[in-house]
């Protein structure tokens, strides 16, 4: 029998009907999570996967159809909040996570917080990605953090030295029926049709140095609309105001929508363009074409949608992301545009 077999076998002699995944932030590196829990679940078909995230999170997990319960904490109420208070909400979390009896606890964060809170769970089987030597001792199986591997690599790979099989993991976010209903609503809304190519535009992410110019984004949309594809450029809801100039040129704008509301609306569109954003990986994880446009990092291997690094573009060698060329982000517009049509027109033909 191979050491990961044994493994494996000795943990289902455990038992482990019950298993805890952690990962408390951010949307994006929430979604590279979606491989390993497929994957906890081809290992373990019958058991009940609980996954703990931040409480503005929860909605994000509806669209992961593996996952049984969700637990969520408030991090700002235990960080700012009154020091009593906040000795009481981890002990009210600590309980709540004992009372589960979890066989498994999985901490895909690594935090020195999940460190602990995964320590504490009671779990006989404790595996986590170690940031730091000192955090080791919270679980009973680790692998040090590699900063140059793609988060969703990290976790397979953390269940693959712990035993499982990975090979089968999938990438796949499920939207919820009444999600998909309100999209298709508001796309009819925005004088959008579902029967003519589309173009999704995201044009800022969470930091400014990580957005393209929205200038750029606009001669984009305009190219596209004149080539006959409608464009739609979404956006949070405070970012309306950001995006007049947008207004202006005549594009529709879905700014303010619901997050999943806005992953239906990515749904809808043909191809989806924009940073290096929890939407594009949403896009990418229901199946869409995405381009993402990616300033200079520490690690430029690391973040592109699972298992494509070709759907990405990068400026030169320490240049910023303005020095993307529009001419560029045109051709492999057209590329991602052409791709989708071939598949299309094959799964026609079959």
């Amino acid at each position: 029998m191979s050491v990961g077999k044994a493994k494996l076998n000795t943990l289902s002699a455990m038992q482990a009907d019950r298993i805890l995944v952690i990962r408390f932030k951010s949307m994006g590196d929430i979604l590279f999570t979606l491989p390993a829990v497929h994957a906890l679940r081809h290992n373990f078909p019958n058991h009940k996967i609980t996954f703990l995230t931040s409480r503005e999170f929860v909605p994000l997990l509806s669209g992961f159809r593996d996952v049984d319960e969700v637990l969520s904490v408030d991090r700002s109420a235990l960080r700012n909040g009154h020091l009593l208070h906040r000795v009481r909400e981890v002990c009210s979390l600590i309980g709540l996570l004992r009372r589960k009896k979890f066989s498994l606890a999985i901490d895909l964060q690594g935090y020195g917080e999940t460190a602990l809170i995964t320590r504490l769970t009671g779990a006989a089987q404790r595996w986590g990605t170690v940031y730091h030597a000192l955090r080791g001792f919270a679980y009973t199986r680790g692998i040090r953090r590699d900063p140059t591997m793609h988060p969703a690599e990290s976790y397979l790979l953390l269940l693959k030295e712990c035993g499982l099989s990975v090979e089968s993991a999938r990438n796949e976010f499920v939207l919820p029926a009444n999600v998909k209903v309100e999209a298709s609503q508001l796309f009819a809304k925005l004088g959008l049709n579902t029967n003519k190519p589309a173009l999704f535009i995201q044009p800022f992410t969470s930091s400014p140095h990580k957005d393209w110019p929205l200038e750029n984004y606009i001669a984009l949309a305009t190219h596209w609309r004149a080539a006959g594809v409608q464009v739609l450029f979404g956006g949070g809801p405070g970012e309306l105001p950001r995006l007049e100039k947008v207004v202006q040129a005549g594009f529709p704008v879905s700014a303010g929508a619901p997050l999943l509301v806005s992953g239906g609306l990515t749904g809808l569109c043909t191809v989806v363009i924009g940073g290096d954003t929890g939407l594009l990986h949403m896009a990418a994880a229901m199946n869409k074409r995405v381009l993402i446009l990616q300033g200079p990092h520490r690690y430029p291997e690391k973040f592109y949608p699972f298992r494509h690094p070709e759907w990405k573009l990068m400026p030169p060698p320490g240049a910023a992301i303005s020095a993307i060329n529009l001419r560029d982000v045109i051709h492999a517009s057209e590329a991602a545009f052409a791709e989708r049509a071939s598949q299309v027109a094959a799964a026609v033909s079959e």
